[in-house]
């Protein structure tokens, strides 16, 4: 086993293109993080296989603040102490609605329920004509693609110096964010195939580079665009900039913790 780094921050999503929240600790799940894009927002305009509203059409998305109503309540799964006691580990229950209520606070100021009807009428009106949208609740994260993301500061400050200006991590969106120094930008790509340990339990096994879209180009703070990040990424990077993995072992992981290389 080697270890090639420590955890530097750790984020969920609890509404899918909405600003995520910092976590000191976290559960990671078969799914995902715990409370990880608990909510979407389904728009009749989206396709098919991707029916979500995003930030991809609507930038102002990134500037609604969701919160858990009941932090320590959405901490972690309500029974995850006698679940984890159960050799060799049982999966835990989600908390019910109550435990895991989210309000939303919108770039007015305005704090609402997330089933608020006034949300939906306040995205639906940013978004424009034909977007029609209902709110949608799963347990299982809503994410794109795979379960977790991955990507080291090394990468965003890389980044940065290539197109020219320092950039925010967050913006992209990633669940664990990895401090790999010594190592170079992009080094999390020679991680694809292997399996990593993360703090004493989590096992993640690293199946693919992150292919990138417009949502890197949006600034987290101000909803601005900077297309030239995206085009750096395709250019220069196949597309690609940080990595997916799959829990293999579920349990808690921690800001600081280090990451080894199992295989």
């Amino acid at each position: 086993m080697t270890v090639i780094g420590t955890v530097d921050s750790l984020w969920r999503y609890p509404v899918k293109s909405m600003r995520g929240e910092a976590m000191d600790e976290a559960y990671v799940g078969f799914s995902g993080f715990y409370g990880d894009r608990l909510f979407a927002f389904r728009d009749a305009a989206g396709p098919t296989g991707f029916p979500w509203l995003s930030g991809r059409e609507l930038g102002a998305m990134l500037l609604h603040s969701p919160r858990f109503r009941h932090p320590e309540r959405a901490r972690t799964p309500p029974n995850l102490a006698a679940a984890a006691a159960i050799d060799p580990g049982i999966t835990p229950l989600y908390g019910d609605a109550d435990d895991l209520a989210v309000d939303v606070e919108t770039p007015s100021g305005a704090v609402l329920a997330i089933d608020d009807p006034a949300l939906i009428r306040g995205l639906q009106e940013r978004a424009g004509d034909g977007h029609e949208l209902a709110l949608v609740r799963s347990d299982r994260a809503t994410t794109d693609c795979r379960p977790v993301s991955l990507f080291s500061i090394q990468t965003a400050r890389q980044l940065g110096e290539e197109v020219g200006m320092a950039l925010d991590a967050r913006r992209f969106r990633a669940n664990i964010y990895m401090d790999l120094a010594p190592a170079a930008g992009f080094s999390e790509n020679g991680h694809v195939s292997k399996t990593l340990r993360i703090g004493s339990k989590v096992v993640v096994s690293i199946l693919e580079r992150d292919p990138r879209c417009k949502m890197i180009t949006i600034d987290p703070d101000t909803a601005e665009e900077n297309r030239e990040i995206l085009a750096k990424v395709v250019r220069e990077h196949d597309r690609t900039a940080g990595v997916y993995g799959a829990v293999m072992v579920e349990g808690v992981m921690r800001r600081d913790d280090e990451i080894e290389v199992l295989d």
